[in-house]
């Protein structure tokens, strides 16, 4: 019986791959920032990732980590910090979801990611690493924001191939009951919409209407989306729920 700590297990994902893993057989300890009862036979203890608070405590007796916790900024710092408390604790897998083009996007978001996936795999722990595309929540929150606005602006040659946060769960917990397997395929969802498609969907999906107003990125960033580098065409493992399907069942 594998002990597992979840970070971010209160999360989107951490809240559909704890009971997964519990069901397995597993005994699951969730880390979060402040502590709870054991609640549906999952353990939750309080630490602290980017201060390094708490980690030996939480990491005593783990087997495995499967690390979701993520933020906009920090991520490379909590890598480290949870690397060192599990090389202490001699923790024998580490799992990781990173982000699609992590070593290709210029932004401090996708730098953090990268860093944070070196860390792992210089660590000397036996890792998984998965990149996963945008959940259809991030893809959601986008078009609410920008369907706010009289006017909607479309940046041209923005793409993206969203991915449901069942099909991430599913194939989070696959990884973390298997063996370590390094950096293993992207995940992707199965289609890939232009941002015109995503936010015209919503709208039809919310009985809204909206002016739109094409707009050209700038700069290398404008360079990159428009190449779509920020997509994994090819080599992926794909999963099943649709932009679509994710909407109706909203």
């Amino acid at each position: 019986m594998k002990n597992i700590l979840v970070t971010g297990g209160t999360g989107t994902l951490g809240r559909l791959v704890t009971p997964q893993l519990r069901d397995a057989g597993c005994n699951v300890r969730v880390l979060s920032r402040t502590s709870k009862q054991p609640h549906d036979g999952v353990e939750y203890v309080s630490a602290d990732l980017i201060q390094g608070d708490g980690l030996d405590a939480a990491l005593e007796g783990i087997d495995v980590v499967l690390h979701l916790a993520g933020g906009p900024k920090g991520d490379d710092v909590a890598a480290r910090n949870l690397v060192a408390a599990a090389q202490r604790a001699g923790v024998k897998h580490l799992v990781y979801i990173g982000v699609i083009a992590a070593d290709k996007m210029p932004f401090g978001y996708f730098k953090a990611k990268l860093d944070a996936e070196q860390t792992i795999a210089n660590s000397g722990i036996p890792y998984t690493t998965v990149r996963v595309a945008q959940f259809h929540d991030f893809v959601l929150n986008v078009a609410r924001m920008m369907t706010k606005l009289p006017v909607v602006p479309l940046p041209g040659g923005l793409r993206f191939q969203p991915v449901d946060a069942r099909d991430v769960a599913d194939r989070m917990v696959e990884l973390t009951l298997g063996a370590p397997a390094g950096r293993v395929p992207d995940l992707t969802g199965p289609k890939v919409y232009g941002i015109a498609e995503l936010t015209r969907d919503y709208l039809k999906a919310n009985g809204k209407r909206r002016l739109s107003l094409p707009l050209r990125m700038p700069g290398k960033a404008g360079r990159l989306y428009r190449a779509g580098e920020n997509l994994t065409l090819e080599g992926a493992t794909v999963g099943t729920r649709t932009w679509e399907d994710f909407l109706a069942a909203r």
